[in-house]
């Protein structure tokens, strides 16, 4: 058995439960504080250079850089909210519930990948609070930058971050809901302050772009949100058995939306005054030139604090998908490894990279490729469950023996393992970014951006023709898990 199965509660200011599932006394969640982590999930400035970029590159106009960045908060974080059912099934993280799909040995493998890119992603938003600590030093202090404020801002940055999101739930919960008031307010203050001064002119009569640049947007939007769909169960683990599915998933869209939509939107009308926006090193610095010192730079300040609860939720995951993969540790000390991680990566995208939007936009390119073979997998596997009494064996879940009902063969359920490997490597073949062009990347779906959506597809096809896996039969009947509760239509 894991030895992380310990007793613990949620009852203090500091999490103690690991990847343990939570028992049903402690489901005292609501699906109404979904709503702020979500929207502290997207609370990032790089959202404005995304917005930016869609004009410059994909020479959108208003109209379609508003469709575009609808439909990716859609696609991208109504899977999350889809996905993020199966924590209120089965109360164990994303990472520990996916050893029920692959095995407890074969969830190893994907797990692995998508630690490796949670830690890429982790990197891009530190180097982002990073720099945003730095343009408001130079607009208060005249302070410019050098190698030496690069490596104090940049650790402090990531010590805040290790601090939050080493105290659990319920502290992100309650540092959430206030960005999200504070943040609230400033973007309504950019809002207006963008319309009274931006020449509308220039901005509606630029000519509209393609189809294909459109469809190929939305993906590099969206990727952001498909890297949050596997720590989606993370956030609802502590919800009650009978809480709604859609109204979980319904939360997650609109509280994502919220953001996505205003922020892309600006970027893209920013991009008319300074179309140098989606091209500059430092993705935060233009917005001391676009906006007075007066308003940059509570602006900034909040955004350094929607940031760092960005990586605070993603190293607070993190924490338990390494500990689901065997790293005999407390969750919050796990969650020093990808903090001592993003710092080195960091520092050398801030110290030696030569470009920042170009390592970003690849970077969500194979992102968003190396979580969607996952999440086809983990969909069809979730869908198979849904009629069942027992969705998610709780003492199962903990077994990384063969005693365990997710022992399949060897320890690896062999359908869902042959359904990532060929969807993962077909996605990369249909993949094109500045590091790399696989074989079809010249293909229409390679053309269109759309490896991301062909390796979901393909993932969860594989997945439903080949025969439906066989669990084991549980040890005894006393350790059946408490998640047999009512039924809940989804």
């Amino acid at each position: 058995m894991d030895n992380l199965s310990t007793a613990a509660t949620d009852d203090g200011a500091i999490e103690t439960r690991g990847i343990e599932p939570v028992p049903d006394h402690e489901r005292r969640g609501r699906v109404r504080e979904l709503f702020p982590t979500w929207v502290a999930a997207n609370i990032s400035v790089l959202l404005l250079t995304m917005g930016a970029a869609l004009v410059v590159f994909n020479k959108l106009n208003f109209w379609q850089v508003l469709i575009v960045a609808a439909c990716a908060a859609v696609a991208s974080f109504g899977m999350v909210g889809l996905l993020s059912v199966s924590g209120k099934w089965g109360g164990a993280p994303g990472a520990t519930l996916s050893r029920a799909t692959f095995g407890v040995r074969g969830n190893l493998f994907p797990g692995a990948i998508l630690w490796i890119a949670r830690f890429g992603w982790e990197t891009i938003n530190a180097v982002t609070g990073a720099y945003a600590v730095l343009t408001v030093l130079d607009l208060l202090f005249g302070v410019k930058s050098n190698t030496a404020l690069i490596v104090v801002t940049l650790v402090g940055f990531v010590a805040c971050t290790f601090l939050v999101s080493g105290m659990g739930r319920k502290a992100l919960s309650v540092c959430n809901t206030w960005s999200t008031y504070l943040f609230g307010v400033f973007s309504v203050l950019v809002l207006g302050y963008l319309i009274a001064t931006v020449h509308w002119s220039e901005v509606f009569s630029k000519p509209a772009g393609t189809t294909a640049m459109m469809i190929a947007g939305i993906g590099t939007i969206a990727a952001g949100g498909i890297s949050w769909v596997p720590t989606g169960p993370d956030f609802t683990r502590y919800l009650p058995h009978a809480t709604s599915g859609r109204k979980i998933a319904g939360v997650t869209v609109s509280g994502a939306a919220l953001v996505m939509v205003p922020m892309v939107l600006m970027g893209g009308v920013m991009a008319v005054a300074s179309p140098g926006l989606a091209e500059a090193s430092d993705p935060v610095a233009f917005l001391g030139d676009l906006l007075p010192t007066w308003l940059a730079v509570p602006y900034l300040l909040t955004a350094i604090v929607g940031m760092m609860l960005i990586n605070s939720l993603s190293m607070y995951s993190a924490g338990f998908t390494a500990q689901t993969m065997g790293v005999k540790l407390p969750r919050a000390t796990a969650v020093s490894i990808n903090a001592v991680i993003s710092l080195i990566g960091g520092l050398m995208l801030m110290l030696v990279a030569k470009s920042f939007l170009g390592s970003f936009i690849t970077f969500l390119i194979l992102l968003a490729v190396s979580f969607s073979a996952w999440i086809g997998v983990y969909a069809v596997d979730m869908w198979r469950r849904r009629s069942r009494a027992v969705r998610y064996d709780a003492a199962a879940l903990m077994d990384t023996g063969r005693s365990s009902r997710y022992w399949y063969v060897g320890g690896f359920c062999w359908q869902a393992m042959v359904s990532w490997v060929v969807a993962l490597l077909l996605g990369l073949a249909f993949t094109k970014c500045d590091w790399f062009s696989g074989p079809f990347s010249g293909t229409p779906i390679g053309e269109y951006g759309l490896a991301w959506a062909a390796t979901i597809v393909i993932s969860g096809v594989i997945m439903a023709v080949l025969p439906a896996p066989r669990e084991n039969a549980p040890a005894a009947p006393e350790e059946a898990s408490a998640v047999t509760a009512e039924r809940v239509t989804v």
